[in-house]
Formats: C-alpha cells, structure tokens, sequence
C-alpha cells in the first residue's frame, strides 16, 4: 500500500510549507500531497485553506493577493516558534524540493470553490518544465478539472470525494480515471466495492495504524498521512 505525505509531513512540521517538503522528500515513501491556489498575479501557491487566516499571521483570501503580500506572511509560528518566518511557498519552489527525488506529486487544486481559471493548464505546464509530468497527480473536489487533466493534457487525474451517493466506478469513467481519493468514513463503507469495480482507491487522511491496516486488506492502493515516517514503520 502506497504511503503520501499529506501536506508534506505536515504532523511535525507546519503544513503545505518547504521545511515540511523537505522533510517528507528524504523519507520513502511513495509520494507527497499539496493544495494549490492561484493568486490573483497568476501565481501557483501552496497553502489548503481559501484564507490565510489558519495557518498564517495575514488575514484574507488568497486569490485575493499578490505574491509579494503572501510572501510577506509568516506560516510557519503558528506550528512551533523554531519555524518562525516560515513562507507560504510557490508550487514551483515545491517542485524544486523534489526534482531530484522519485515521490509522485499529488497536487489538489482547490478549485471546488473559486474556480481558478486556468490553474488546471498552468500547474501542467510547470510540472512539464520541471520534468515532473510523468509523477504529477492532479486531484480536486472540481472535477471539470480533473477531466481536463486526464482528457486535456493526459496526466494522472484522481476524483476527490467524501461522500458522492451515485455509481462512483461509472462516474469516475465519465470523468476519465479510474483513480478516487475517498474520505476514510467513506472508504471503510464503500471501498471495497470499488475496488472489485476496478477503481484505484487512495484514502485521506489516515493517521491511525488500525485504520490503516484495515484499508490495506481491502485492497487499497494508498493512504495520505499527516505522519508518513510514523505510517511507514508501522505499516510495512
């Protein structure tokens, strides 16, 4: 069972920032998970909220900054005070921490509720200029934008649900993927019942060891975990 750093290792580290990253790329594990906005310059940036307000000392919505205000917060104190100063990084600056690595790199582009027009092309294109097109999983609650990953631009696409009360296999095949990152409620519900319909189920977010290995005898291909290096001992 495939093991993704949900946030980076976003347990011990402040969430969605480089030092979590980096932390997470000299683990190994199979890949890492992050969440992408678009600023309102056109910039890709790495944080999971649609406000700064949580996990920064700003206040606002993100698609409402510029990359020079959003680099001028500070979001790394509200975790521990040896990462004070931290930045909200650049997808590009995330992609950097794992040009050298294997990890495949799930980017979730939160776009279920600002749309972002045109993050879908833009996240493609900055894999493709890094060389990461062939490790990148494009993920999202918008799954208009999933089909465009998978149909548009051939990249790995991954339906994100919590709870969706249709034939989810046939669904995903409309949208084009065989990939659902489900939430751990619905997949200890409905999982396996995918699985035997041929969808690759990846799980989020799983940081308890029984629930992990619950997952794992049904078949599911992976987890996403605020503690991978934790995970990654207990589980194999």
């Amino acid at each position: 069972m495939e093991i993704f750093a949900h946030r980076g290792s976003s347990g011990t580290h402040p969430e969605n920032t480089v030092p979590a990253f980096k932390e997470a790329a000299m683990l190994p594990v199979d890949g890492v998970e992050l969440d992408v906005h678009l600023l309102k310059d056109g910039e890709l940036v790495v944080i999971h909220d649609e406000k700064v307000n949580r996990t920064t000392n700003g206040k606002g919505y993100v698609k409402d900054m510029t990359l020079a205000e959003l680099k001028q917060l500070d979001a790394g104190s509200w975790k521990a005070d040896k990462w004070i100063g931290t930045a909200i990084p650049t997808l590009g600056e995330v992609f950097e921490v794992f040009a050298e690595t294997w990890h495949d790199l799930n980017v979730e582009l939160k776009t279920d509720i600002f749309p972002y027009p045109g993050a879908v092309k833009k996240v493609v294109e900055l894999a493709v200029s890094h060389g990461l097109e062939n490790r990148l999983v494009i993920s999202s609650f918008n799954h208009l934008d999933v089909q465009e990953a998978t149909g548009q631009h051939n990249v790995t696409g991954a339906i994100l649900a919590s709870n969706i009360l249709v034939d989810m296999a046939a669904y995903a095949e409309i949208v084009g993927t065989k990939r659902v990152h489900l939430s751990l409620p619905f997949a200890l519900r409905h999982g396996a019942e995918l699985i035997k319909k041929g969808c690759e189920v990846y799980v989020y977010t799983v940081n308890r060891l029984d629930y992990a290995e619950q997952l794992r005898d049904i078949g599911v291909k992976g987890i996403f975990t605020d503690y991978p290096e934790k995970m990654l001992k207990e589980i194999t």
